[in-house]
């Protein structure tokens, strides 16, 4: 038990640090990218393309790639999400949509149908393992994770607390037309947050390279993942997302030890019972205002 205890803790750090971008579009911008997972793939395949052909260690390579993930998260935001937001909410949601399949399928036509994974780079940290008491071993690697999902959290959420970035990103997500008023460039300022949100996204994209394997259309699982983590961790705070991540892994490791074929079941049930109950309070909440009174508070009244 100890042991299935101490996987799904690594599990989750790994979902922390994929959906920690998501979660971070969707509550400060407002914004659903359908092409959060392929973004990590794309940054998986350029980490592995510099590790193969020009034997770059894959933590040197993710220093080289993350950079123009940011430009990428940059342009992204300035040149189709700010323009497809002039059409309604859901033409952001269409649009990454879009750009996630042409990406796929981009992938595909040049790397084939073929896995890959970015371990045979690190040698015998592939399988190095931390020993604990009572004779439990813990992979460096997953432990590795699970820390950089804490720093990048933490750091995110210090940043939006602390620093004036952070302070015209929460007023631009508020009110883009006040934030303008009051001197803040919300163009630029939304850029910066979707390059901040994609450089995560190329963090997640070596942990999943470092982890296990992944191919041309590996993405659409780990935008599940992402999302489902996101949305269990709620929209109050970047922790939140920790959280998500940690129950979205116990509840896979639960339905695991249940049945062989429960792990993904077992996510799903959390997701869709977190869903339902918060739809049930948001409910209740929104009939609050036109409930008819009880006889006691009529007569306290």
């Amino acid at each position: 038990m100890i042991f299935q205890i101490a996987n799904a803790l690594l599990l989750g750090g790994y979902y922390a640090l994929i959906a920690v971008g998501l979660a971070f579009m969707m509550q400060v911008m407002r914004v659903i990218n359908l092409a959060h997972g392929t973004l990590a793939i794309l940054a998986a395949y350029a980490i592995w393309l510099l590790a193969d052909r020009l034997d770059v260690v894959p933590f040197g390579g993710a220093l080289l790639v993350l950079p123009p993930m940011a430009l990428l998260g940059w342009y992204l935001q300035r040149f189709l999400l700010e323009r497809s937001a002039r059409g309604g909410e859901l033409l952001p949601i269409l649009s990454t949509f879009g750009l996630s399949i042409v990406l796929d399928n981009l992938m595909f036509q040049q790397f084939g149908a073929d896995t890959r994974s970015l371990s045979p780079f690190i040698g015998d940290l592939a399988w190095a393992s931390y020993e604990l008491p009572g004779g439990i071993f813990l992979g460096k690697v997953p432990v590795w994770i699970l820390l950089a999902a804490i720093l990048v959290i933490g750091a995110l959420q210090a940043m939006l607390a602390r620093t004036a970035l952070g302070r015209r990103i929460r007023a631009t997500a508020l009110d883009p037309v006040t934030a303008e008023i009051v001197g803040i460039d919300a163009r630029k300022t939304a850029a910066a947050a979707a390059a901040l949100a994609t450089v995560t996204v190329g963090l997640s994209g070596l942990a999943l390279g470092l982890r296990g394997t992944f191919d041309a259309y590996s993405g659409a699982p780990q935008l599940l993942f992402a999302f489902e983590a996101a949305i269990i961790g709620g929209t109050r705070s970047l922790w939140g997302t920790l959280a998500g991540a940690m129950i979205l892994a116990f509840a896979q490791t639960i339905g695991a030890m249940i049945h062989p074929q429960g792990f993904l079941l077992g996510g799903h049930l959390a997701f869709l019972a977190v869903l339902f109950a918060r739809l049930f309070a948001l409910d209740e909440a929104l009939r609050a205002p036109f409930r008819r009174p009880s006889q006691d508070e009529r007569t306290n009244a």
